[in-house]
C-alpha cells in the first residue's frame, strides 16, 4: 500500500503529469500542424509543381517541428521554475558564440531555404553530385538524401549546392548497342529492329521517336546494332530495361542470335 501511495503522489506532482501533458500536447499539434501544412501547400498543376510543394512541405514540417520542440523545451523548464525569460535575454551572447561556433550549420540553413527559393531541385528530381546520381528523396534544413537506383542512399550538406548538377530538367538520352551473330543477315536485323522501335515508342515515358542509328562496332563474336531514344529521367532505368526486354522478345521471334561467351574445354586423351 505504502508503494502504491508514493507511486500516487509521485504521479500527481505537477513537474511529473505536468511533463507529459507538455509532450503530449506538442505530439498533437506537429502532427495536426503538419497535415494543415500538407492541405495548404500539395496542390499542384503539373508535375514539376507537385514536386516543390512536396518539397516546401517537407522543408516547412522541418522547420514546425523544431519551433515545438523550442517551445516545448521552454514550457518544460518554467514549469521546473527555471526563469525561461532570464535564460532567453542571456542568449542573445551565446547566440553570437554559438554562430561562429556553427558556421557551417548556419549556410545549410540558408542553402537549404535559396534550393527551395531558386527552383534549383526539388524532391523527386533527378541530380548528380560528384559520380553519384541518383533522386532526391528528402530536403532538410541541413541535409538532402539522394537515393540511387540500386538503392545506396547519400546524404550531403546543403551548403554544397554548387557542387549538385540537376539533370532532371532535360530528357534523358539512352543508348542501346544490340550485339547480334555475324550470321545474321543486316537487312533482316535492321527489319527486326524497326519493329524493336516501333514498340518502344510506345511504353510511357519516351519522349523523342526512337532512332537506328546503324552498326556501331565490329566486335570479335557479334555486330553492334546502336538505338536511342529520350526519355523522362525520373523513369529511365526502367525504360531500359523495358526497352531490353522488347529487343530480345523480338530476336527470339525472328530467330536471330545474340552471341554470348562460350568455353570450349578439351580432355586430354592418352595415345
Amino acid at each position: 500500500m505504502e508503494t502504491a501511495k508514493g507511486v500516487l503522489s509521485f504521479l500527481a506532482m505537477k513537474e511529473v503529469y505536468g511533463l507529459a501533458i507538455i509532450i503530449l500536447a506538442g505530439i498533437v499539434i506537429y502532427h495536426f500542424g503538419k497535415k494543415i501544412i500538407e492541405k495548404v501547400i500539395t496542390s499542384g498543376k503539373n508535375n514539376f509543381e507537385r514536386k516543390k510543394r512536396n518539397t516546401i512541405v517537407k522543408l516547412v514540417s522541418n522547420i514546425f517541428r523544431y519551433v515545438i520542440y523550442i517551445l516545448l523545451g521552454l514550457t518544460a523548464l518554467n514549469l521546473y521554475g527555471v526563469d525561461t525569460k532570464a535564460l532567453i535575454a542571456s542568449l542573445g551572447v551565446a547566440g553570437a558564440v554559438l554562430g561562429l561556433a556553427l558556421q557551417d550549420t548556419i549556410k545549410d540553413l540558408i542553402c537549404g531555404i535559396t534550393i527551395i527559393m531558386d527552383n534549383f531541385f526539388v524532391v523527386g528530381d533527378i541530380v548528380n553530385y560528384n559520380d553519384f546520381t541518383g533522386e532526391v528523396i528528402d530536403m532538410g534544413l541541413k541535409t538532402t538524401k539522394i537515393k540511387k537506383v540500386n538503392g545506396e542512399v547519400l546524404v550531403i550538406a546543403n551548403r554544397n549546392i554548387d557542387q549538385i548538377v540537376n539533370i532532371s530538367q532535360k530528357p534523358a538520352n539512352v543508348i542501346i548497342d544490340i550485339p547480334t551473330s555475324y550470321e545474321a543477315k543486316t537487312i533482316a536485323v535492321e527489319k527486326t529492329i524497326n519493329k524493336i522501335l516501333e514498340e518502344i515508342k510506345k511504353i510511357d515515358g519516351v519522349k523523342k521517336e526512337p532512332q537506328y542509328l546503324g552498326i556501331s562496332a565490329l566486335d570479335d563474336s557479334a555486330v553492334n546494332y546502336m538505338i536511342s531514344f529520350e526519355c523522362s529521367q525520373e523513369r529511365q532505368w526502367q525504360i531500359k530495361r523495358d526497352a531490353l526486354k522488347i529487343i530480345k522478345t523480338f530476336y527470339d521471334k525472328d530467330k536471330i542470335k545474340i552471341p554470348y561467351t562460350q568455353i570450349e574445354v578439351h580432355h586430354e586423351q592418352k595415345l
